[in-house]
């Protein structure tokens, strides 16, 4: 199927600005233009767009998505250098799910310690509530 650019920003939820801005850093180099000079995407640039967008999302830069699409174009003598990319970006997704899941535990102990403050009308509540200061001490290395 055959899509336009705009048709293509709103399936994806991205601006054809954001499109545009990526064909012209090379990172599009598949998506043909119409007789008119308007992008025309296919079902395997939408793909692509998918793949870039969980790259970036997952804090790869677009230098190093480039050199990927590079990659990609080179064909199959690039294929251990594209798994190498791959298993590096996989090991950096996994490090921010430990942080973000260390944030997360800080996040829990705020909305339990705010839940109980409410409840008592103060914030005033490690001496009444020991779980609670086991949990700071925990969490926070302090008492």
């Amino acid at each position: 199927m055959r899509y336009t650019i705009g048709q293509v920003a709103k399936k994806l939820g991205m601006t054809a600005h954001t499109l545009r801005y990526y064909d012209k850093e090379g990172l599009l180099p598949f998506v043909k233009k119409g007789s008119s000079g308007a992008r025309v995407f296919e079902d395997d640039d939408i793909d692509w767009l998918l793949i870039l967008e969980c790259l970036k999302a997952t804090g790869m830069q677009l230098k190093d998505i480039k050199r990927y699409m590079d990659l990609c174009l080179e064909g199959d003598s690039t294929l251990h250098e594209r798994l190498a990319m791959f298993e590096r970006q996989k090991i950096r997704i996994e490090e921010q799910m430990k942080q973000l899941s260390r944030y997360k535990e800080k996040i829990d102990f705020k909305i339990a310690y705010y839940n109980e403050a409410v409840k008592n009308g103060s914030v005033d509540i490690y001496a009444r509530n020991k779980c609670l200061a086991d949990a700071r001490k925990r969490i926070f290395g302090h008492s």
